[in-house]
């Protein structure tokens, strides 16, 4: 009996030990700048389910249930005092007195004077009382984030460089669309469904009318379904799809299909039946009957339009932003609609547009030359999840370099597919894209010894994968240096994944935080968090475009202990490592991990992310640095986060 006792008692003491050491609340602290002299502290709660939290009062000397804000005297100078304002978010009932006590999220944020020219760091503790069940758990959390002057170009709103992206997503697709519509599949319809709107009309101002609902029709036919599809299941359903190793493989096999049907093996087209429905009731008139014939325009055009569509959500999803291929598919809308309308406008348009012929099956076929290529991108992508090393960076230009080289061949005539026309000789046009054609496959020659390839950094395999680099080898022999040597003694070298993964420049990268974390340590460096992935177009971007920078370069190596951690990465973890996330998902892969320690520490899901932390592992800023080429912006934020740490010694 005594040794039952004793081992219920142990169990109890080791649930109570578990209890204690998984908090049963999260806190991201961050700073914003409101104006000039006024920034808000802002302290983000989020509560596992069953538990609540007792919100904040200033005045709580009679109020036991209540957390509560404590700054570091060393807070306390000059250029910063509180306030006294406190927003709690969702606010507090008004006509009741009682503390506010809180479920599932809450933001409390506090408001503190901070002069424009100056920067400064906000340290202390957020003092919490909860409850769950019949008891009332505590804590304290500390934190420590940095204000900086609004003269400094860093302090920039990430929301600005989100904007500048997707104006250039919906400029590109833009032109996409338009593209598309010079496809055999969309070209032939244009004059056909001007002149019904116009002929049907009782008026040019009806016609006109009528064909602006037919193009807005075709804008929503694509633009719908996405929005549909991110608030069914979540912001981050196409950022999912897109890095998942399943999808980029499954879009390799469909975007090889459509390069065959291209070529003119088959024909490939939506049943039949669909186009036949859509159609009966396109014939009943009115705007549901324009809809329809709208409807029937993407389902006939399927076989062309299809791996164009499939193209941009796999690209402008990479983001981890939900608006991005949303923007996307209203761009590509706008482009394939924006012609019909612009015929019923000036109708006297059509007379000069060239007829149907053969050169609509040129265009088909070489947008299967280009489908080609884009099926590679997508099984690279799988590639390097899995390190399979079947398409090392030289195997995938060499392929990009046959593409093109026949594609070239192709558009002077020289090489012929089943459904081509007879071509008595070159026209102005084709000779032109030829030699667009031919000079792309010689820029991208010399990255077979390792030219940098700048342009293409997002869409060919990174330099790591290439056996033979010059570019690689000069960094090589740059990287033994005093430096270097006294890191590797001082710290231990990179081992986990350091076999499967590796970094640019001669830069010694860490691809667990642990592993960082104890050389930061080491070093008595700070860390900088480089959040990537192998499917990272713009990843890769910022490695040839900012780190590839002398200064940029300098800077990383010397001030900080970069740790890259790939959201993506299918290496499994050790079992003791696994563990189930709040919401019931298994974190089973270092790439699960990676990201789930994203998203919950940083409120962030996209890549790249670059966030700095100190030896305690606390962010030494609180601004989230992506995707932005600015190389002068990239070094004052190197040199703001190596300040902050300085000044936290």
């Amino acid at each position: 009996m005594k040794k039952i006792l004793s081992l219920l008692v142990i169990i109890l003491l080791a649930q109570t030990i578990i209890a204690q050491d998984k908090s049963p609340v999260q806190f991201v602290f961050s700073t914003q700048r409101t104006s000039d002299s006024l920034v808000q502290l802002i302290i983000s709660a989020k509560l596992e389910k069953g538990f609540q939290l007792f919100g904040v009062k200033k005045q709580s000397v009679e109020d036991e249930f209540v957390s509560s804000l404590q700054l570091d005297n060393s807070t306390s100078n000059d250029s910063i005092s509180e306030e006294g304002k406190l927003l709690q978010i969702p606010s507090v009932d008004a006509t009741s007195p009682a503390i506010r006590v809180y479920e599932d999220s809450v933001s409390f944020k506090y408001f503190f004077k901070v002069n424009a020219s100056d920067s400064a760091i906000l340290k202390g503790s957020f003092n919490w009382l909860g409850k769950l069940e019949d008891a009332f758990p505590s804590g304290s959390e500390s934190f420590a984030v940095e204000v900086l002057p609004t003269s400094n170009d860093v302090v920039e709103d990430n929301s600005d460089i989100a904007n500048q992206t997707l104006w250039q997503i919906f400029l590109l697709t833009f032109l996409t669309g338009l593209l598309a519509v010079i496809t055999p599949c969309v070209f032939p319809l244009i004059p056909v469904t001007v002149s019904f709107f116009l002929k049907r009309s009782k008026t040019r101002a009806a016609g006109i009318k009528n064909a602006l609902w037919y193009s807005l029709s075709i804008i929503g036919i694509y633009t719908i379904p996405t929005i549909l599809l991110v608030l069914i299941f979540g912001d981050d359903i196409l950022y999912q799809i897109s890095t998942s190793a399943i999808s980029n493989l499954l879009f390799f096999a469909i975007f090889l299909v459509f390069a065959i049907s291209f070529f003119g093996a088959f024909e490939l087209q939506l049943p039949n039946s669909w186009a036949n429905k859509a159609d009966q009731k396109a014939g009943k008139g009115g705007l549901g009957g324009i809809f329809f014939m709208a409807l029937t325009l993407v389902i006939v055009s399927f076989s062309c339009t299809g791996p164009i569509v499939g193209t941009l959500l796999g690209q402008t999803s990479t983001g981890g932003v939900s608006t991005a291929p949303i923007i996307g598919m209203l761009g590509f809308g706008v482009g394939l609609a924006l012609p019909f309308s612009l015929f019923a406008f000036f109708p006297s348009m059509l007379q000069s547009l060239p007829k149907s012929g053969g050169w609509l099956n040129s265009v088909k076929v070489s947008f299967g030359f280009i489908e080609l290529a884009l099926a590679l991108k997508f099984l690279s992508n799988v590639d390097l999840i899995y390190h399979w090393r079947l398409l090392d960076r030289d195997v995938f230009l060499v392929l990009w370099i046959v593409i093109f080289v026949l594609l070239g061949i192709y558009l002077l005539g020289k090489l012929k597919f089943s459904h081509d026309s007879e071509l008595p000789y070159v026209s102005v046009p084709r000779l032109f894209f030829a030699i667009t054609s031919f000079s792309f496959a010689l820029y991208i020659l010399p990255g077979l010894w390792g030219a940098p390839l700048r342009h293409l950094s997002g869409f060919i395999p990174p330099d790591g994968t290439q056996e033979f680099n010059l570019d690689a080898l000069k960094y090589q022999l740059n990287s033994g240096t005093k430096e270097s040597t006294t890191t590797l003694n001082l710290a231990q070298p990179p081992q986990r994944l350091a076999d499967k993964l590796h970094v640019p420049y001669g830069l010694v990268a860490y691809f667990t935080l642990e592993e960082g974390m104890a050389a930061a340590k080491a070093l008595n460096k700070p860390i900088m968090l480089d959040f990537t992935g192998h499917s990272c177009a713009n990843c890769r971007k910022m490695e040839k475009e900012v780190w590839k920078d002398p200064a940029v370069l300098q800077r990383m190596k010397e001030n900080f202990v970069l740790v890259s951690l790939y959201v993506d990465e299918s290496t499994d973890l050790p079992i003791k490592e696994q563990y189930i996330k709040k919401d019931g998902d298994k974190v089973i892969t270092e790439g699960d991990k990676n990201l789930d320690y994203e998203i919950t520490q940083f409120g962030f899901n996209a890549q790249p992310l670059y966030m700095f932390l100190d030896l305690n592992g606390k962010p030494l800023s609180s601004i989230k640095y992506g995707y932005d080429p600015d190389i002068a912006k990239f070094i004052a934020h190197l040199d703001a986060a190596k300040a902050a740490f300085e000044k936290n010694k």
